[in-house]
């Protein structure tokens, strides 16, 4: 499957996916547990000091043949196959061990653009950059990533290769208004902040993360200049999460707590998220789920006043035995916007065969309702695909 972070030793941790392979606006990862800090960088000989990082280069693409059967909107018909690209990424890291046992490293996240016809331009750009150290006494990172809210959280298992049903890289869809489709910390994703990630000590691990502009979505600042404050976006984000991994009588155990907020210069506003999400793992099978609350937040990360509130749940299970790999998994999100109520249901079903090398195929069907009482809007979607997903 698709990694993006280095997980503790940990059987349910077996990826720490929504693989962030957002797709322009959804949302990525499924097990995120987080790094194994206590021997980091301690067990492994000191390289000389003149000696470079290392460098890797690696990436992965999803992508996927549906066929669709779609409600009409007013006089909007909606496409009856569907052929989607996500992931585009092309991963470089570069680390090393120095000489005083610490292991010091930059991770970079390019994300190919997916106008292939140039009428935009077309290019790639870093979704993420950041720099990091750790060793015995934790990890620092400092850069455009994700925080700690989003990175130790765990939810519904993916079982079709590079999609799920908590933020989803592929979601076949009716388009809604406003609703999220994640029970993940979106609040200051991407942003430029600074995080710590505790050692994790019998089987606990702590994270906290700090983010002035939760506007800046990627390394895009160039250190000259200061952002100015306004009232459309949020910024002085603290996020604060904490999780256990361990394994009982042959059950692997995943539970974790985060709570995010930040300030607005709008009048009323408090933008607030938490939640929790668990893991449990035995003889091939993982049972998951999540929920998620938000507070004057209107979709990802907009702050909003208007009585708004959000409350996303999801619940799944996967069954891994040899190279398939098959599962079910159901998500519901209800947001509360002054007394309108917009709700956006999904459940997926699939799995996934293992080729080798890290080419995997799947299966990927999906049943999304849309409903509102704003307008009595009531639309249904239902598809089934044909996902290759490929890591390199």
């Amino acid at each position: 499957m698709l990694c993006r972070m280095p997980v503790a030793p940990f059987k349910v941790l077996s990826r720490t996916g929504p693989e962030r392979i957002d797709n322009e606006g959804t949302m990525k990862k499924t097990l995120l547990g987080t790094t194994a800090l206590v021997t980091a960088g301690l067990l492994a000989g000191p390289a000389l000091a003149s000696d470079p990082l290392k460098v890797t280069v690696g990436g992965n693409v999803v992508t996927g043949f549906y066929f669709v059967d779609a409600d009409n909107v007013g006089g909007t018909s909606f496409q009856d196959t569907k052929v989607a690209l996500v992931a585009r990424n092309i991963d470089i890291k570069a680390e090393g061990t120095l000489d005083n046992g610490l292991v010091a490293g930059v991770d970079a996240k390019l994300q190919l653009d997916n106008d292939w016809n140039g009428t935009g331009g077309s290019y790639a750009s870093f979704r993420q950059l950041f720099a990091y150290l750790e060793g015995g006494f934790g990890k620092f990172e400092i850069g455009g990533t994700d925080g700690a809210a989003y990175k130790m959280h765990y939810t519904s298992p993916w079982f079709v290769p590079g999609n799920g049903v908590d933020s989803p890289n592929i979601l076949n869809i009716v388009p809604y208004y406003g609703e999220r489709h994640s029970t993940f910390s979106l609040l200051a994703t991407d942003a430029n902040k600074v995080s710590y990630f505790t050692p994790r000590l019998a089987g606990f691990q702590l994270g906290l993360s700090f983010t002035p502009d939760a506007n800046n979505k990627g390394p895009n600042e160039n250190g000259l200049v200061l952002a100015p404050k306004t009232d459309a976006y949020i910024r002085d984000v603290f996020e604060i999460a904490a999780n256990y991994a361990g394994t009982f009588s042959g059950v692997d155990l995943g539970v974790d707590g985060f709570y995010t907020t930040g300030k607005s210069d709008s009048e009323n506003v408090d933008p607030k998220e938490y939640g929790f999400g668990a893991n449990l793992g035995y003889a091939g099978f993982t049972l998951g789920g999540a929920w998620y609350r938000s507070e004057d937040i209107w979709a990802t990360f907009y702050p909003d006043s208007n009585n708004n509130e959000n409350t996303t749940w999801t619940l799944g299970l996967k069954y891994a035995t040899g190279p398939w790999t098959v599962g079910t998994a159901y998500l519901d999100g209800d947001q509360d916007w002054g007394g309108y109520y917009y709700r956006v249901k999904t459940l997926q079903v699939g799995g996934g065969y293992n080729l080798g090398s890290g080419v995997d195929l799947g299966l990927d069907i999906q049943f999304s309702n849309y409903k509102n009482n704003d307008n009595n809007q009531d639309y249904d979607s239902k598809s089934v695909g044909l996902v290759l997903a490929i890591a390199f």
